[in-house]
């Protein structure tokens, strides 16, 4: 969803808030008699806005999180592959166009194959693994090869754990999602938070009009960008793979 599908519905939204208002006034106005406020429902109301207001904010930060932990990851992973990309110099000769081959080929299979698998949420196949594994064949040196040469291939090692963990944990954060619960909590706090807001007169119309289009606006924006938090490698707000296509154009 990009920045003005985002304003159309932010905008549709806080228009529908606007006709309900329009239609409450015209079909339940309020009578010259009525008190025009209740102690009892602006009470309950400012309740139903704090605790939604905590929904919220667990929700931001949920997903935020999520999303931070996905970038750690695949800087981490990035950054591993590419010092094991530089050790192919220290290794035997012809070791080192078969490591830098691999790892290339790796990089490129996260960003071609496995970046839009993981936006859509999509379990990832074991061909990463298998080039993660090709990748460790490559950087074995044999018993010729001198003591520099064995210390590189051991630190060549080290790193492709590094690039290990990190991918099991970047597979992990691309099927990381926001719990039913707290989106069922957004929904029905939205709405509460929304509906509260017909209990109370307003003398001027139009102030009554503008301040729900206003909150329902905000509540549909708050919304759309949990929503794309939410996804973690999304295209909007989402981890881009620039670690790996910066060391590996």
């Amino acid at each position: 969803m990009d920045l003005f599908e985002t304003l159309f519905v932010v905008v549709g939204v806080a228009l529908l808030g606007a006709l309900a208002v329009l239609l409450k006034t015209r079909l339940f106005p309020v009578g010259e008699d009525e008190e025009p406020r209740e102690d009892v429902a602006e009470y309950i109301a400012m309740m139903v806005s704090v605790l939604y207001a905590i929904v919220l904010g667990l929700c931001l930060v949920s997903v935020w999180d999520t999303r931070t932990s996905a970038s750690d990851h695949v800087q981490a992973e990035a950054s591993a592959l590419h010092q094991t990309y530089l050790l192919a110099d220290a290794l035997p000769e012809d070791r080192r166009e078969p490591l830098r081959l691999a790892a290339r080929t790796y990089a490129g299979h996260v960003v071609d194959v496995e970046w839009p698998m993981m936006a859509a949420r999509q379990p990832l196949d074991p061909s990463g693994w298998k080039l993660l594994e090709r990748l460790r064949q490559a950087g074995e040196v044999g018993d010729t090869a001198t003591v520099s040469q064995q210390i590189a291939a051991q630190e060549v090692l080290a790193q492709l754990g590094y690039v290990d963990d990190a991918r099991r944990s970047r597979e992990a954060a691309a099927q990381e999602k926001l719990s039913p619960v707290l989106w069922t909590g957004l929904i029905i706090g939205g709405f509460l938070t929304l509906a509260f807001m017909f209990l109370f007169g307003i003398s001027r119309s139009t102030t009554h009009v503008v301040m729900v289009m206003g909150l329902a606006g905000f509540i549909a924006f708050t919304v759309l960008l949990i929503h794309q938090l939410d996804a973690p490698f999304g295209a909007v707000l989402g981890t881009s793979p620039e670690a790996f296509t910066r060391y590996f154009a």
